[in-house]
């Protein structure tokens, strides 16, 4: 799901930066050359989430039952599921759309707060570079270097921001039905059962695993840009 959920959320983030324009202009034409604040950005970015929440969801919904699985098969006991499609099927079967895209909404709740630290660091880290580099950006570009830096920065701050509503909805996504009345109800036990600290669960691998993959993300999604320019 990775291709598409990508994808989609660089398509959003795009229609976002649109969307964000048309408001502010009062409904002017669109031009290219519009200077958009750092904030303006952010908004686009919260934005990119919604399109992107239609394939996140049962592809979330899915990946956690799996990873659940396989802690259990570790400990010794029997696969459920075969693969990805064999557990769609059996979530379809035994409760339709509705248990495929359960906790889609605690997704949307995950990735609108974080792509906007995503979309936001990686804009602000790239004109804070250019500004110290003395590039002017409406005519130079920075380095690969300085690319993969802003990438990997912004992985880490979308991390830092949605790990907490991640826990949350991994919770929800992984448990029998009827065990929680809401994504509220999974607030309450994870505070009552485990305390604060619960909710940061995976902070730390999530951070190192964000630079590098973030960083390889953007920097592809800048190459593509570049290779299909003659295509706008």
């Amino acid at each position: 799901a990775v291709t598409p959920i990508f994808a989609l959320s660089f398509w959003g983030y795009d229609m976002g930066k649109r969307v964000v324009q048309y408001a502010d202009t009062g409904g002017a034409p669109l031009t290219g050359d519009y200077k958009f604040t750092i904030p303006q950005l952010v908004v686009a970015g919260g934005l990119s989430a919604l399109p992107t929440t239609v394939i996140t969801g049962p592809s979330e919904r899915i990946k956690c039952l799996l990873q659940v699985q396989a802690n259990e098969i570790e400990r010794g006991g029997k696969a459920k599921y075969s693969g990805m499609a064999d557990c769609g099927r059996s979530l379809l079967r035994e409760g339709g759309m509705r248990s495929l895209f359960k906790g889609s909404a605690a997704t949307l709740l995950r990735d609108g707060p974080g792509s906007m630290a995503w979309f936001g660091m990686y804009e602000l880290t790239k004109r804070e570079l250019m500004r110290l580099q003395g590039i002017d950006p409406s005519t130079g570009q920075l380095s690969p270097l300085a690319i993969l830096t802003a990438g990997g920065l912004a992985g880490m701050a979308c991390w830092s921001v949605a790990i907490p509503p991640d826990v949350l909805k991994s919770r929800y996504q992984v448990a029998p039905e009827g065990q929680y009345r809401g994504l509220y109800d999974v607030y309450k036990h994870l505070m009552k059962e485990e305390g604060p600290s619960a909710l940061f669960k995976g902070m730390r691998p999530a951070l190192i695993r964000a630079f590098p993959a973030n960083a390889a993300c953007f920097f592809g999604m800048e190459l593509a840009r570049n290779a299909l320019s003659f295509m706008d």
